[in-house]
């Protein structure tokens, strides 16, 4: 698990391969992750963006933007957190994911990224 504390967000992830939905001799990998958003500041707070950097061994860079995640713009008051799983397709069996959260504190409307932390995308493979 990577795990990261920013402006009193706490952001955790693990990932896990998922041999099921992928096809190596097509060049398929697909991993699941799964993200724990903490607040342990004193104030409420949104999530209102993401912002994913996401490399791959065989394939440029990728950037992906959007709106909230998994189509929610979460609210979190002191001591609460939101848990979501999503994925990420690979050409290679390796990878690494990290980005940031553009959070805003809902008392004033101010702005803050919240650091998502680097976290390796990787085909485990079994010892003989």
């Amino acid at each position: 698990m990577s795990t990261a504390v920013s402006h009193d967000i706490r952001i955790s992830v693990r990932a896990h391969y998922e041999p099921a939905q992928s096809d190596p001799a097509e060049g398929r990998f697909i991993f699941s992750y799964r993200v724990t958003i903490a607040n342990r500041g004193n104030r409420t707070v949104q999530l209102m963006e993401r912002t994913w950097y996401i490399s791959d061994s065989l394939a440029p860079r990728r950037k992906v933007e959007g709106p909230g995640v998994v189509g929610a713009t979460p609210v979190l008051k002191p001591g609460e957190q939101f848990t979501y799983s999503s994925f990420c397709d690979l050409r290679s069996a390796w990878g690494r994911m990290q980005g940031n959260y553009l959070m805003r504190h809902l008392d004033d409307g101010s702005l803050f990224e919240a650091s998502i932390p680097s976290f390796d995308l990787q085909v485990a493979h079994a010892a003989n």
